[in-house]
C-alpha cells in the first residue's frame, strides 16, 4: 500500500527537517481535494482532480491510492467519470494515509 523505498528516498532527497513540511503540505493539499471529492455532485473535474492526488500520492509512496487514482483518471478521461467509485478512492486514501501515519516514525528510523 505504501512504498517506504520511495518514503525514505525522498526524505534522504529533502532532509528530515523539509520532509516533515513536505508530508504537512502534502496531506493537506489532498485533503482540501479529497473533501470536494466527497460533496462533489458534477464530474466535470473529476479527472483533473484525480490527476492531482495521483502525482500527490505517487510522490510521497502512497502506491495503491495513485493506481485508484490513476484508473479513476483514465475512466474520466474516456467518457466514464459516472462510472468511477470515488468511495473506494476516498477509502483507499484513508487507509493508507493511516499506514502511513502509523508506521512512519519507525519506518523512518530504520
Amino acid at each position: 500500500m505504501i512504498d517506504w523505498s520511495r518514503v525514505c528516498q525522498l526524505n534522504e532527497e529533502v532532509g528530515a527537517e523539509d520532509f516533515e513540511e513536505v508530508v504537512e503540505l502534502f496531506l493537506e493539499e489532498v485533503e482540501a481535494v479529497i473533501t470536494r471529492l466527497g460533496t462533489q455532485q458534477d464530474r466535470a473535474t473529476l479527472g483533473d482532480d484525480l490527476h492531482f492526488l495521483k502525482g500527490s500520492a505517487m510522490s510521497l509512496g502512497f502506491d495503491q491510492f495513485s493506481q485508484h487514482c490513476h484508473d479513476g483518471e483514465t475512466a474520466a478521461q474516456n467518457g466514464l467519470a459516472d462510472s468511477v467509485d470515488v468511495g473506494a478512492i476516498l477509502r483507499c486514501y484513508e487507509l493508507s494515509k493511516k499506514i502511513f501515519l502509523a508506521e512512519y516514525d519507525q519506518r523512518l528510523a530504520a
